[in-house]
């Protein structure tokens, strides 16, 4: 099945589709038909606009698949993070579990942990370069999180 869009201006899915003349039909945006598993990669995050009525929350709830939050592991991670599995569960949407992407912060992570009532799935470290083989290497190098 092909991008129902593929927008070429690195910006949130309503800039980058005005910048195109276009507007996002969240209709337009179907899951494929498959029989296996399947990921869907949100842009821009989780109250980012689509176009001038729906966000990528509302496309969230409109699939009803479960949501796993990717959050990186800097300044300011605590707060964001936080605020949006606030968004999240205040829209009724499931909450999976919780990716760090950075280097590890153990604070941080207990905090999340305790505080964001989530499961903590997996902390990814900076990739050098970010490719299959690298991501393969980190990933049989990653502790089991004691909470997945």
């Amino acid at each position: 099945m092909p991008e129902a869009y593929r927008l070429a201006l690195p910006a949130s899915p309503h800039v980058a589709a005005a910048a195109a003349g276009i507007t996002i039909e969240r209709a337009r945006l179907q899951l494929p038909n498959t029989a296996g598993p399947i990921i869907v990669e949100g842009a821009g995050g989780i109250l980012v606009p689509l176009n001038d009525r729906e966000t990528m929350a509302d496309l969230m709830a409109w699939l009803g698949l479960p949501v796993v939050l990717v959050a990186r592991t800097a300044l300011g991670t605590i707060n964001h993070t936080l605020l949006s599995l606030e968004a999240l569960r205040s829209r009724g949407l499931r909450v999976h579990g919780l990716v760090l992407n950075g280097d590890p912060v153990p604070a941080t992570t207990a905090t999340l942990r305790t505080w964001g009532r989530v499961p903590i799935l997996a902390q990814i470290p900076p990739l050098q370069p970010l490719n299959a083989a690298s991501l393969a290497d980190a990933a049989r190098r990653w502790p089991e999180p004691a909470d997945a």
